[in-house]
């Protein structure tokens, strides 16, 4: 049984600066929300030391583009952590804009000690605050 994963809304600002020669936003663009809304999820949820003592590597994303993004579009980058495994992390991140997906995207990342920058493993009772339904 997969346990239930806090997802979290990020918003996202499409600005001039994100929008390509065709007119809509470039796709690497997208990769910077992902991580942005990943690592906003992270320290939204995480306890402030947690945050303070680690950093957030990324080492895959695979992305799937389904429409294009516009200047100044509503758009939300909804993230959810599929599981934790060792010091790396599974994320799904949907970007819509209302009710369209824009795109989808399966990524890795791999949990740093911020001191040692060394690939850490958290806590138990850190990664059991991003999974509420699972039980002990």
């Amino acid at each position: 049984m997969n346990p239930t994963a806090l997802p979290h809304d990020h918003d996202i600002k499409v600005g001039p600066d994100v929008i390509d020669f065709m007119g809509h936003v470039n796709n690497a663009h997208y990769l910077s929300w992902v991580q942005e809304a990943v690592l906003a999820h992270w320290r939204h949820i995480a306890p402030p030391e947690a945050v303070a003592g680690h950093l957030w590597v990324a080492l895959k994303h695979e992305i799937t583009y389904r429409r294009p993004a516009f200047l100044d579009d509503q758009v939300i980058a909804t993230v959810i952590l599929e599981k934790v495994q060792g010091a790396r992390a599974f994320y799904e991140t949907i970007i819509k804009r209302g009710e369209d997906v824009l795109a989808e995207v399966k990524s890795s990342w791999c949990c740093i000690d911020a001191e040692t920058l060394r690939p850490a493993r958290l806590a138990s009772e850190v990664v059991a605050r991003f999974f509420p339904g699972e039980k002990s």
